[in-house]
Parts: structure tokens; sequence; C-alpha cells
């Protein structure tokens, strides 16, 4: 059984998918019935223009995430996050049942006014929802757990509005959309019961009504992380994509691809299944991990499909076609192959993004960030509803036109966000590297320690070691590195990104300088990583810098973990038989086993052993 597949059996996981499913489900069976009914209202129906109204729903909708979010995060950081998402649910059954009423007598005006409530509901469930995941699941279970998140929410909001414009079109639709949206709230309510609690996170923290300082004051913790606020940039510019392609939807079926309503349908269909598969994916593309190296990944999908929807749109096509001969037509498949492509780029983008975010946040803060984050998600969709207008009604651009304007956009801004978070790029490198050139295998790395100073005693073989043991450790990894390879053009800035601790064996005021630095990221609760051989080894035993350790464990008494990399020795980044790069090597595309022993405490470690373990962890297979 999957990971996915467990969670979903257990309950800390599945009453919170479900009433998390729901909720994107109703929201938008009631929003799209609304926006139906309103285009379709009789004259004289509404007090004002149709179009009007629909862009003020559209307002009102996303209004409470400016004025609520923030005093959502400190809430939710304040109470037990289980029952701030049953009361929720329980305003939304309120909320439904005063819609109902409002849906049977027609009255326009109350229905705009409860979807302003809607919203305000959803401001207030996000930072319960996305806050609660790391309270309930293991580390390694985030990216599962938010990966089934992302899909249940993009089906629910697929066959939500499916669902809509069944109901709309409905005879007594009134009474069906009033049914409907009570019942699944009511439904909603009763998943939520089954959420376990959630303690609060700081229930020392303060509340008080001061919506716009206490915005400021959360969109400040959310920057005091560099990382996380890459993380809130990332989401949000997804959202920015998102909301851009699927406004444009309706009118690119329409005047591109001769389609009709119901392929503007199909087309949202294809969209969210692509973004489903691409969320399930990643957690396999991650290992089960919070893995920042696939965004990159996805971000380049996105930049390549988006632009392919631009090349594959026909010159030429035929009008008004059934959804049959829509789905069938030849001259169309690339369209709908860059469009679900495109939506596996996107799963593939966000997951990490919401994973990295949630872990990293501090725990009596992460129900703000993630207040932080759910304000600049709506500060983006405004901005892509300005940008649609100024590209297509100013400037006069076309629809395909536009989404090739939105793949270069995009390349620029992931440029950006990784030269300012270069640890994207280069766990990319590793993922890449990890994934391409050798087949690498993990083998008790759970015996790292998951808090704490912790040293790693590794053997040194090929350029590649510092590359794969920065993607198998679960632990981001302070190497002690050889001044000469540090000095590398090309290794030099992985070694910036990540930290490394340059060190010159031959010059003794720099092995002390670089002794100092290791203590000093130890004392910190860092992982830190000493090749013994102090160099790249040319005959493949471990070298004389093994005594080095024990000065090491003298100042910084932390448990030390020897790792054997096997299969590297003879590959072409190694130095048996010659020169690295410059030999044919015995082998390529090596199979790779990255193993771990046992911690050995302070007080037992000494050089002599460490070496022993390292050899026999090593083995023959060097």
């Amino acid at each position: 059984m999957s990971d996915q597949s467990r969670l979903l059996t257990q309950r800390r996981f599945l009453p919170y998918f479900l009433t998390q499913a729901f909720g994107a489900f109703n929201d938008n069976i009631y929003k799209n019935v609304l926006l139906i009914l309103i285009a379709f209202a009789a004259p004289g129906t509404l007090p004002v223009d149709s179009d009007l109204i629909i862009n003020l729903a559209a307002g009102l909708f996303i209004l409470p995430f400016f004025l609520f979010s923030a005093t959502a995060g400190v809430i939710t950081d304040k109470y037990d996050k289980a029952t701030i998402m049953r009361m929720v649910k329980m305003a939304e059954i309120i909320i439904m049942s005063l819609a109902a009423m409002a849906f049977i007598s027609e009255n326009y005006l109350m229905l705009l006014i409860l979807l302003f409530l809607m919203g305000t509901q959803s401001a207030f469930f996000g930072p319960a929802k996305y806050a609660l995941l790391p309270q309930h699941l293991k580390k390694e279970e985030l990216v599962s757990g938010n990966a089934l998140v992302e899909t249940g929410t993009f089906l629910a909001i697929l066959i939500g509005t499916l669902l809509a414009g069944v109901i709309a079109n409905q005879e007594q639709a009134t009474y069906i959309a009033a049914i409907s949206v009570v019942s699944f709230a009511i439904i909603g309510y009763l998943c939520s019961q089954g959420i376990p609690s959630a303690k609060p996170s700081n229930p020392e923290l303060k509340f008080k009504w001061q919506p716009v300082k206490q915005t400021r004051k959360t969109l400040a913790i959310a920057r005091k992380d560099r990382t996380v606020f890459q993380c809130i940039l990332g989401i949000s510019w997804f959202w920015f994509l998102g909301a851009c392609y699927l406004t444009q939807f309706p009118n690119f079926a329409k005047l591109h691809l001769g389609g009709n309503a119901a392929s503007v349908s199909f087309l949202l269909t294809l969209f969210s299944i692509g973004i489903a598969i691409g969320s399930l994916l990643c957690d396999r593309l991650s290992g089960h991990r919070i893995e920042p190296g696939i965004v990159p990944l996805g971000s380049m999908g996105i930049t390549l499909f988006g632009a392919g929807l631009m090349f594959s749109t026909p010159t030429a096509i035929t009008e008004t076609q059934s959804i049959v001969e829509f789905v069938a037509n030849p001259q169309l498949l690339s369209v709908f192959v860059c469009l679900t492509m495109l939506g596996v780029s996107g799963g593939v983008f966000i997951v990490p993004l919401y994973a990295m975010m949630q872990h990293r946040a501090k725990e009596k803060e992460r129900a703000q960030v993630i207040a932080a984050n759910n304000i600049w998600n709506a500060i983006f969709m405004v901005i892509s509803a300005v940008t649609g207008i100024m590209v297509l009604a100013v400037l006069e651009f076309s629809i395909p036109q536009f989404f090739l304007i939105l793949s270069v956009l995009n390349l620029v801004v992931v440029i950006y966000i990784y030269t300012q978070a270069p640890d994207f790029f280069w766990r990319f490198m590793v993922w890449l590297v990890s994934h391409t050139m050798y087949r690498v295998t993990h083998k008790n790395l759970a015996n790292i320690p998951e808090k704490g100073g912790v040293l790693i005693v590794c053997n040194h073989v090929s350029y590649m070691d510092a590359l794969l043991l920065a993607g198998a450790c679960p632990r981001p990894i302070r190497f002690l590195m050889d001044r000469d390879i540090y000095n590398l053009p090309m290794i030099r800035s992985f070694c910036r990104a990540c930290k490394v601790i340059p060190i010159d064996a031959t010059d003794r005021k720099s092995v002390m300088k670089a002794f100092v630095g290791v203590n000093k990221r130890l004392g910190r609760g860092e992982v830190v990583c000493v090749f013994p051989e102090g160099q790249l080894t040319y005959d493949g035993e471990l070298g004389p810098f093994m005594r080095g350790i024990d000065l090491i464990i003298k100042r910084s008494p932390v448990p030390v973990v020897p790792v054997a990399i096997q299969g590297l020795w003879g590959s072409f980044f190694s130095r048996e038989g010659g020169r690295a790069l410059l030999k044919i090597p015995k082998r390529f595309w090596s199979k790779v086993t990255i193993v771990a022993g046992e911690p050995v405490s302070p007080e037992e470690t000494n050089s002599t052993l460490l070496r022993e373990e390292v050899l026999s962890l090593r083995g023959e297979n060097r």
C-alpha cells in the first residue's frame, strides 16, 4: 500500500481530507450556480447590468482574504485547529441555509452578501487547513498529505463547477441549488467531527481586533525566513498563472478552438486532472520527502507547455463543433496534451512549496505564515485580472499570444526566485544527477538524527559524493571540503549555496579555521559531513584526516554517524586508474548505494572505531 493510500485509511487524515474537499466542492457549486443564474437572469430581474454584478461577485469573494486572513492566522495559532475547522463548517451550514432561502426567493442582493460571507469563511478555514497538517503528519508524510490535499481540492473544484452547470440548467434550478448547498455543508460538518484534536501552537498569543496592524505584522512574519517567503511567492505565482489561464478558457474555446460551453468544461477537466496527476506524481518524484529540487522541474514544464498552447493552437478551425467533434478533432490533440501537461507541471511545482512552507515555518507562527500566504495569493489573483485586461483589451493581443507572454513571464520570475534562493536550483541539480547519471538507493538513513547537531563521516571517492549525499540526506548538510575542489568553477556556486566549509589540509591556519566553522555549525544543531581522506582519494583508502574528527568531537560532543557510498569507485568522476574526467570509466550509469551505520555517541567516538565502521559499511563495493 502506498503512503497516500495509507493516509486515506487513517483517522488522523481521512476526516480532514473529506472536510476540506467538501468545502471546496460546495464553494464552487454555490459560486458558479450564482454566476450562471446572474448571467442568464431575465431582463429587469437584476438591479444593474449582469456583467457588473459578475465582476462584483468575484471581488466580494476575494475581499475577505485581505480583510480577515491575518486575524484568522492569529486565532488559528492561539486555539485548537480542529475546533476552528468545526466552527467554520458550522458557520457554513448557517450561511448556506440563508443562501437556500435567497435562491428560492431569487434575492440576488442577499446571495451576493452571502458570497462575501463564504469568502470570509474560506479566509478563516485556510490557515487551519494547512497549519494542521504538520501536527498530524510526520515530516516524511507532508508531501503525500499535501499531494492528496491539492488533488482533492482541484478535483472538488472541477466536479463542483461541472455540477453547478447541470443544476443551473434544470427547470427547478433554484430549489435544487438550495437543497444541494445545505446538504453538502452538513456533510462537510459531519466529516469535521472526526478530525482529531490539534493543540494550539501558541496559546499565550494575545489577540486584538486590529486588522490593518495585524495584516502588516503577519506579512512581516512571513518575510523573516527567506526560504519561506520565496515559497509564498512561488505559490502566489502559481495562483496568478492559474487565474490567468482559467479566466481565458471560455473565449479560448469559443474563438480559437471552435468549441461550445461543453468544450470549456472539457478544457477545465483536462487542466484539473493534470494538476491532480502532477500532485500525486510529486510524491514519487520526491522520494516521499520534502524535495525542493523538483520545483524547477515543474516551473520548466509550465513555461514549455504554456508556450506550447500558443504554437499548437490551429490558425483555422470549424466553428461551433459539438463536444464529440471537439474532443475527436485531431487538430486539437496537441492543445489537449499541452493543457494537461501544463496542469501536471503545476502540480509538481506547487506541492513541494506548500510542504516546505509548512515545515520551515516556526510552529508558533505557522498559521500566521499561511495567512500571509493567503493574502499574497489574493494580491496575485487581483493582479492576474488586471494583467488580462491590459494584455487583451488595451494592448489587443490574442489569447494564444497571452499564453506565450505568461510563459515568458514565468521563465523570468522563476529565474529571479532561483537567484534569490539558490537552494532550489542546486537541489534540482542534485535531483537530476541522482535520477539520471546514477541509480541511487538509500539504506538506513533513518539513523541520522532528525534534530540537533550531527557529524557525518563518509568515504570520498568522486566529485559526485557531495551532490549525492546532499540529495540523500533528509536534512541539509554542511560539508567540510578540500579548498582545491571548493574553488573549481562549476563546484564553487554549489559550495556557496550549500554553505560548504573550505579547508586546506597542508595549512595549519586553514585547518584550525575550518574546525572552528565546523564546531559553530554543530553548535547550531546542523549536520556537518567530513570526508576523512581530506581530499579526493587516488587509491580508495581512508586518509589520515580521521584524526581530526577526535578534535572536532572533543569541542562539540555530538552523535557521529558513519556513512559509506558504494559504487562510485571506478566511475567517470573518480580518480581510480587515473585523473577524474580524463579517462574512460569502468562503467556508466552506476548503481550507487548510500548506507548509514548506527550513530556513535560522543563518549565512544574515536578515529580508529570510525575508520573500521566506514570500511565495514563500504565493503568491497567502493
